[in-house]
């Protein structure tokens, strides 16, 4: 995968676009839309890291894009340029009220264009690096639970369009407490860090986040993977987890740290709410604690639903653990 930033270029007119992709495709990959609507669809689809915007365009002029893509959970944070033969000061006001954060004007100059693309791209480089730290757990390097939010908002909005299953997984390390209260806080951190490297270690999907989720419990988010897969995500991390042989003599589950799963699957519809997805693999958590602790358990679930409403899962035992 290119590690180049991305731009695309809206204009109907296609020497327009031609003009702007000779004077930016050295040092960027490039995409391209003549229309409002297709736009929107490549930037969803390829989520840019700028967009070039041209303003008098027949059907949804650019004031229209901007504003949906200003409205859009999953590319709101794309910074847009506009690109317009417009030299009035009321044009340019409209497009920066609306989220656009700068002008360039028809003719272009290449030097002007390249100059302000660079310094627009450093600045969103800055922003999501800052955004990255606030949305990152310190001990582990995981997500936070700002992350699990954010991400779950981003993989319902952009999944209901297309009907596509979402997965979340969330576990709890078992007596934690009495580890902390037996081993110490310093060692009971350690176990947190080793805990967290089994999770990354056994989830693989590019797409997929994990989370420090509060504490000793941990989430994660499995985009377009269904039910069956996320059960077996989820073994994978408790096996990993007790491999790591962390002795454990205070726990009722196993003489090693354990952690206990809860999984939850759905297909993303319109009106889905993020959490439901959360309240779901927590209920599942808790019926493998309620269970014995050291166990997976998942459903398939409503979700417009604020509880599961079809259960599909299974308990899979500890394997003589």
């Amino acid at each position: 995968m290119s590690e180049r930033p991305s731009i695309l270029i809206v204009d109907d007119e296609v020497s327009n676009i031609e003009i702007l992709s000779a004077v930016l495709e050295e040092d960027h990959d490039i995409y391209f839309a003549t229309s409002g609507a297709e736009a929107l669809e490549i930037a969803r689809t390829t989520l840019p890291d700028l967009i070039l915007l041209d303003v008098l365009m027949p059907g949804m002029d650019g004031y229209e894009v901007c504003a949906a893509i200003k409205a859009d959970p999953l590319i709101a944070d794309v910074p847009v340029i506009f690109t317009t033969a417009l030299g009035d000061q009321e044009a340019e006001v409209k497009g920066l009220m609306l989220g656009a954060i700068d002008y360039i004007t028809k003719p272009i100059l290449p030097i002007v264009v390249k100059a302000r693309v660079r310094n627009h791209l450093d600045m969103k480089r800055m922003r999501d690096e800052l955004a990255e730290m606030a949305v990152t757990d310190a001990l582990t390097g995981l997500g936070n639970r700002r992350r699990l939010e954010k991400a779950l908002n981003q993989e319902t909005a952009r999944l209901s369009r297309t009907g596509g299953q979402l997965s979340v997984i969330i576990l709890d390390i078992d007596f934690f407490k009495k580890f902390n209260d037996l081993y110490g806080h310093t060692a009971g951190d350690r176990c947190l860090m080793m805990v967290a490297a089994a999770l990354n270690r056994a989830v693989h999907h590019a797409s997929d986040v994990t989370i420090r989720y509060g504490g000793e419990e941990f989430a994660c988010v499995l985009p377009e993977i269904e039910h069956l897969e996320a059960m077996e995500i989820a073994l994978g991390i408790r096996d990993r987890v007790q491999a790591l042989g962390i002795p454990h003599s205070g726990s009722d589950a196993s003489p090693y740290v354990s952690v206990s799963l809860g999984v939850a699957t759905a297909p993303c519809l319109p009106g889905s709410q993020p959490e439901a997805w959360i309240k779901a693999a927590d209920k599942q958590l808790y019926v493998a604690k309620a269970a014995g602790r050291n166990l997976v358990e998942g459903i398939i679930f409503d979700a417009k639903e604020t509880l599961p409403a079809s259960p599909a899962g299974r308990t899979i035992d500890a394997g003589g653990s």
